[in-house]
Formats: C-alpha cells, sequence, structure tokens
C-alpha cells in the first residue's frame, strides 16, 4: 500500500460474515485494510446444503470479495493460505512465505468438520463447509442414483439408495428434508430399473431430540415433520463406527452408500496460531471486547472464539453473531482511533430458523413462533434478504418457487474434478 506507513493498518483474516461485516463497518475510518481468504469468494454459508441437494447453483450463494470490495480503495484484498501470526512483528504469515503487516489485527477464520477423535472417518462421511464440499457432496448423491439404476443384487441396490445423515442439528435436518424430497419428487420417473421414491434417508443422533438449540415443543414438530415425509430419525445413537458404506451405532450397522456428517465444527488454528487458550473445539478464549488475551491488538469473532453471551451460555456459531462480532470489532477500531472507548461486546440473539422440506420451516424469534408453510415463506423471505444483489435475490426466489410448484430441482449436473476421480468406468 502506497500509504500504509501513514495510516493506521487493519488486516482481517477471513472473509465470511464477520470478516465483511468489519470492512463495512470501517468504510470512511483512517484505516486502511487487508483481507486474506484462502478463497476468492464470500460464501452464504445458510444455503450451501441446496447446492449439495440440486436446489441452487453455486454462483447464487457466492460472490468474489474483490468484486464486492472494488470500490473500497483503501481495501487490499489477498488470495492466501494463511500459517501462522508473528505477533511481535505484528505479520500475518502465508503459505507461499509473504507477510501482510498489520497494526490491529481480525481474526474471521470460521470453522471445519469435527470428528471427535475419529478423524480417519472424514474420507468416508464428509461434511458440508464449502462450495466444493457441497460440490462434491451433490456429485455423491446423484451418483447413487445412477449406480443403482446398474445394479442387479437388490441388497446391494438398496444400500446405493440409504442416505444416512450423522447429527440432527439445523445442516442435518435441513439436508434430509432435501434429499427425500430429491428422490420423492424430482427423481421421479426418471429412472427404469429403480424408484428412486423408494430411497430410505436416515437421520442419526447421539442426543435426545433433533435441533436441540430449539425449544423442545419446536424440536418435537421438525422430528413430527420429518417422519412425515418419510425420513427415519434416530435419536439417542451415538455413532461408534464409519466405513466407506456402513454406519455402526448403538449394536446396529446401517449399510448406507452416501454417509454425510453434520455432527460437529472445529475452530480454525488460530489458537495454536497465537498460542492462545481454547474451548474443546479450538475457539479462541476472548476477553469482553472480543480480543486474545494480552493481545489488545489482537480481536477473535465468529466461530474463532468463545465468549459468554447474555443468558451465560457462549454465543452461538451462526452468521449473525459472526456479523455482530465483526461490526463490534471495528467500533472499538474506530474508538481508539479517536481516543475513545466502548463497552464489552454483547451479543443480541435475533432467533432461531431452520428449514424441513420445501414446506414446513421452524422460526423462533422468542416472542413469535411459526411452523408449517407460513414459517417456510418467512424463513425464505429473511434468506433472500441477506442474500447480496438483486440478480441473486430474483434467481433465488424464481429457484424456490419453480420447486415449490413443480418440485423439480434444476441444478442437478454431475461434475468431476480436474482428474474426473469417481468417474464411471463406462462398463455396462
Amino acid at each position: 500500500m502506497t500509504n500504509g506507513a501513514q495510516r493506521h493498518r487493519v488486516a482481517i483474516v477471513g472473509g465470511g460474515f464477520g470478516g465483511l461485516a468489519a470492512v463495512q463497518k470501517l468504510k470512511g475510518a483512517d484505516v486502511d485494510i487487508t483481507i486474506i481468504d484462502r478463497r476468492n469468494h464470500h460464501l452464504f454459508q445458510p444455503l450451501l446444503y441446496q447446492v449439495a441437494t440440486t436446489a441452487l447453483s453455486p454462483s447464487e450463494i457466492a460472490w468474489p470479495i474483490r468484486m464486492l470490495l472494488k470500490h473500497r480503495p483503501e481495501v487490499t484484498t489477498l488470495l492466501g493460505n494463511v500459517t501462522g501470526i508473528d505477533t511481535s512483528a505484528r505479520q500475518v504469515m502465508l503459505e507461499d512465505g509473504g507477510r501482510a503487516p498489520y497494526d490491529t489485527l481480525i481474526l474471521a477464520t470460521g470453522a471445519r468438520h469435527a470428528y471427535f477423535g475419529h478423524d480417519d472417518w472424514e474420507p468416508f462421511a464428509p461434511g458440508l463447509k464449502t462450495l466444493e464440499d457441497a460440490t462434491a457432496m451433490r456429485r455423491r448423491l446423484l451418483l447413487a442414483f445412477e449406480a443403482a439404476e446398474r445394479e442387479t443384487d437388490p441388497e446391494r441396490r438398496q444400500a446405493l439408495l440409504t442416505f444416512a445423515i450423522i447429527g440432527a442439528g439445523a445442516t442435518g435436518v435441513e439436508l434430509a428434508g432435501a434429499i427425500i424430497e430429491l428422490a420423492r419428487t424430482s427423481l421421479k420417473d426418471e429412472f427404469r430399473a429403480i424408484r428412486p421414491e423408494q430411497a430410505r434417508v436416515v437421520l442419526i443422533e447421539a442426543g435426545p431430540r433433533v435441533l436441540a438449540n430449539f425449544r423442545e415443543s419446536l424440536s418435537m414438530y421438525a422430528k413430527s415433520a420429518l417422519e412425515k415425509l418419510g425420513v427415519e430419525v434416530m435419536l439417542n445413537r451415538p455413532v461408534t463406527h464409519v466405513t466407506a458404506d456402513t454406519v455402526e451405532f448403538d449394536g446396529d450397522v446401517l449399510h448406507a452408500g452416501t454417509i454425510i456428517w453434520a455432527a460437529g465444527v472445529l475452530a480454525s488454528p488460530a489458537a495454536k496460531w497465537l498460542n492462545a487458550e481454547a474451548d474443546r473445539a479450538g475457539r479462541i478464549k476472548v476477553e469482553a471486547d472480543l480480543t486474545v488475551p494480552g493481545h489488545p491488538e489482537i480481536f477473535a469473532i465468529g466461530d474463532t472464539a468463545t465468549v459468554a453471551g447474555p443468558a451465560g451460555k457462549p454465543v452461538p456459531g451462526i452468521g449473525d453473531a459472526a456479523k455482530q462480532g465483526g461490526k463490534y470489532a471495528a467500533a472499538v477500531i474506530r474508538a481508539r482511533l479517536t481516543g475513545r472507548t466502548i463497552g464489552p461486546f454483547r451479543y443480541r440473539h435475533l432467533g432461531d430458523i431452520a428449514t424441513v422440506g420445501k414446506s414446513a420451516a421452524l422460526i423462533d424469534f422468542g416472542w413469535l413462533q411459526l411452523t408449517g408453510w407460513i414459517g417456510w415463506w418467512t424463513w425464505g423471505l429473511a434468506h433472500i434478504y441477506f442474500l447480496i444483489g438483486l440478480k441473486n435475490r430474483v434467481s433465488v426466489a424464481i429457484s424456490w418457487l419453480w420447486i415449490y410448484l413443480t418440485g423439480h430441482r434444476s441444478a442437478r449436473l454431475i461434475t468431476w474434478g480436474e482428474a474426473g476421480a469417481g468417474k464411471p468406468s463406462g462398463r455396462q
């Protein structure tokens, strides 16, 4: 930067909800900003499962970070993988040997999948955190039906048409509803040897109920809605082993051609970069102002940090919490530049929302609870509102309306990686 020596330098690691919220809040401040991300796009993660289940295309829920910030000349965007923080030199270290200096640092590095000590399960039960995860999952789902169409052994065919989802949080519940509708509505009448509507979707949860963060009445509604769709919900069944085509839980063995992990998250290595105290999920235990203990110049927000909310419970790892953290960190930076101070971070929980298929959702705003099709339309409008750009809002709205009226999903392309790994051999 040409004027980096004269202005306060803010480095932000992560272009997700929290990182972009901080950039937006710093607009007009006397700072130069460097935002670093390993990917070139900002992702609307709440709708990632819809890419995985063929309802939406990747470009409808992701936007290039450079495009979003092109009218902010004080912002420099770097594509790079962060490997550490040199706190003495105040520099962010990159994998290719590059370094990005800072006066203030905001860590908004998000989270990845947590397998609770069983990382060897990951190749068999992938999770859903990135666009690459979503397109790979979409490929696996669609290939399961293609393989079943060619399979002549009845038992093997049924296994290929069995989809196991481990974890009944919002991601697991939403995936289960979407997959069963993909099979029973979108793919109906398209195959000759199989009937896709006979597919099994099994949702496995170690705890006593689905959507544990919702009030119990709404959790019970979600379970009932899933079962009405045809999802098999198994509660109090902790998974003990996973292979390429089996899931073991409570002494039972489920043969499944597709296994999906939706059971937990693990924070980025940010705590290790700083040698900071972290919780069991790897989130940094930050001060009340979201700074890292011993480093008032470093903020950790979103899934990177753990901090108590109004009721004493940790602030949840959701997009809105990351946004609030990013805005707060930016407000503290602005205040410091003018010699002011502001109070500690106060998280405001706006509510919990989840959807079960295309006609049922759960909305809990505290003062208002909605379910059924009214909840679904409210859920849809809320997500459309937070998408970036009129084109994307209109495109997603049309896609959803089309699916709602016809059941057909248009983003059902099977795509391959560079080497074409996993392609059928062509043998009939």
